[in-house]
Parts: C-alpha cells; structure tokens; sequence
C-alpha cells in the first residue's frame, strides 16, 4: 500500500519532483523506501541494465593505486530514460575509503580552499578545523557543543563556486588537490571520458537531519564533460528527475563508496538529496569502512594508512554523518572565462544547499545561497 503511495506521488505533473522531495524527506511518518532503487544488491528491476565501462583505460597497477579495484570487477549500472547516467557500486578496495574520508574532514578543508565557515568567521578561526574539533569529538558527550568539524556544511576546491553570483572565475582560485585529480581522472577515463580535467569541487557534509535542494549544476563553461559524485558514511537518497520539475525523479540509494557519473543527456538534470538514512544500532558504520587496508593499494599509489588517532575521530563523525564529494571540470579545451561573466549557475529551486530541520535551518541558507522550497 505505501510503495503505492511513493508511485502516486511520482506521477507527472505541477512540479511531480517537489513532491516527492518532501515525501522523502518527511519523519513522522518516515517514508517507504521500497521504491527506492538499491545497486548494492542484485539488483532486478527493468529499469536498470549493466552499463559499459573501457576496461582498457585504466591498468589494474593504477586502479589499485588510487584504492581502486581493477576496472573489470566494477560493478556499474544505467538506467533507462537516463543516457550517460552511470552508477558504480562501491568500486573501492578494502580500507581505502579511509583515505578519502580523512582527507575530507582533515587535508580539504584546510586554507587556501573556502568553506561555508568563512562567511561568518573571521580566515583565523576557521584555520586548521581539524586540529580545533579532534579533541572534543573523541570525548564528546550528547551535550557538548559542536566543533567546527561538525558545522561544517561546505568545502570548495579548484575554481571556487561563488554562492551570490553563481559562476566561477579564474581570479578565485586554489590548486586542486593531486590525489582527487588523479583519482577523479580515472574514473572518468572508465567512464569513456579519457582527457578529464578536474578543476573545481564541492565538497557536502551532511549531518542526520541534511538534506540537499533540488538543483541543476550548469555553472560550468563546458558540460560536454562529466560531473562525478564520490559518496562516503551514511546512506542517503538520491533524486534523479528530468529537464523539468514536472518530470517524476528517480529514487536510489547512495551508499558508503558509490559513484555517480552524470554525462550526456543527463548532465543537467535536476537532482536532488531529501534525506540521510538513519544507520540501524546493531551496525552504526557502514562496514566496508571498518576494514584496515589491503595490500592490494600497495605502497607507492595515492592511499596512505590512516592512523589509528584519525580514524578515531574520522569513524566517530560518520556515525551521524555523510561526506559527498562532487568533481567537475570547468572549461573546454583551449576556453578561457569571460571578461564579464553571464548570471548563471546551479538553478535551485529547493531549501538551502543544506536544509535542515529546526532551528538551523535559516543559518543554514544564509551560508549557501539556495532558496527556500519546505
């Protein structure tokens, strides 16, 4: 009976998307999920085929050095109605998840790169966020106060997205991190597109009552290139709709390790996140984020052993919390940035880059720029 009432909801009409944004979203009652799409099982529904990957681009010596396991063993999936949407099924080797997760609660946000912190403190306050929060996160309490870390909403990489204007810029500008580069690169060369570039990224942290506003990402100069989608910690769902809002999205489930490719045709469809799935006690951590690493990595690729001390902290913030890192390349082959760049961007019609429930709420849209749609 209530998988019917997900399907009703979906059915097309005056912003079909929205709707089922907020049913989704809803606690009480909470949401039946049984329509959502699940890759991480063997996966039966007409909807989804395999999808065709280049075995050839990547050797398995390079795969593995990014964490990767080797291109053949990946399991990727499509989905009719969505040409160039393609989903891989936590293609990570045993432990190198870490890696990631550290370097985006402790090396990413670090200066120069720019964070939704920064728009109410001063550069000072919001440097070394790591070393700030790891003490009070390894002891902390129910009723201690929240550290940086865990107020953290946004990180930009690369080309720095601009929130008012909605554009980049080559005057706002960072190095872009050599390990995501490299393994961004990778998977887009799996993915048919050899030659990537990754010039800028925005990093997500979503706490248990986040969500993420129904948007389109077409701030890029060129979108004959992918937008890839890296996810870590607890499970959401994600939105995949149409051109239109009318148009019925798509729900699935994005696990710990997943990767979304959204190429094409479906390079600028609206997405959205209305929720974070809360973990079951008996299994708070996703377990392939327990495992230690594996030889497989080996010694001299991207991924490093992360210490006991990190991972501490690291597991005890993804016990309510979720990572997504989005890659994107910025310009075309031989495109440079307009003197006079055109009001154009992320077209949002949904709450907050981060909405959440309750008091936060407000705070929360002031540091992201996305309007309000609850």
């Amino acid at each position: 009976m209530r998988g019917k009432m997900a399907a009703c909801v979906a059915e097309h009409g005056d912003d079909a998307f929205r709707k089922l944004f907020r049913f989704y979203k809803r606690r009480n009652p909470p949401p039946d999920l049984s329509q959502v799409v699940d890759f991480s099982t063997t996966v039966q529904n007409e909807r989804v085929f395999a999808a065709e990957l280049d075995h050839g681009s990547l050797s398995e010596e390079d795969a593995c050095g990014a964490g990767l396991r080797p291109v053949k063993d990946w399991r990727a999936f499509s989905l009719q109605g969505y040409p160039g949407f393609i989903f891989i099924s936590n293609p990570f080797l045993l432990g190198s998840q870490q890696y990631w997760v550290k370097q985006c609660l402790k090396t990413y946000p670090q200066k120069p790169n720019v964070c939704n912190l920064d728009m109410h403190m001063s550069l000072t306050e919001t440097e070394n966020i790591w070393e700030k929060s790891i003490d009070s996160i390894r002891k902390k309490g129910k009723r201690e106060p929240r550290t940086l870390l865990e107020k953290l909403r946004w990180v930009t990489l690369g080309y720095h997205y601009n929130w008012d204007t909605k554009t980049y810029s080559a005057d706002h500008y960072s190095p872009f991190p050599v390990d995501l580069h490299s393994l961004s690169q990778k998977v887009a060369a799996a993915c048919g597109f050899p030659g990537f570039k990754a010039e800028a990224g925005i990093l997500n942290y979503y706490r248990s009552d986040s969500s993420l506003g129904i948007h389109v990402d077409e701030s890029e100069l060129d979108h004959t290139w992918p937008l890839l989608s890296f996810s870590f910690g607890q499970t959401a769902v994600f939105l995949l709709g149409g051109t239109k809002r009318q148009d019925p999205p798509t729900a699935m489930f994005m696990r710990s390790g997943d990767i979304m490719v959204m190429s094409g045709s479906s390079r600028l469809l609206y997405h959205a996140v209305p929720c974070i799935i809360p973990a079951p006690a008996s299994d708070p951590l996703p377990p392939c984020l327990g495992q230690p690493l594996g030889k497989e990595a080996g010694s001299d690729g991207l991924i490093k052993d992360v210490s006991e001390v990190e991972w501490e902290v690291c597991s005890k913030y993804l016990l309510t919390s979720r990572v997504n890192m989005t890659v994107r390349q910025v310009l075309g082959p031989g495109q440079t940035f307009p003197t006079t760049l055109p009001r154009v961007g992320v077209v949002v019609e949904s709450s907050g880059y981060h909405e959440e429930s309750g008091q936060n709420a407000k705070k929360r849209k002031s540091e992201s720029g996305y309007e309000d749609d609850s």
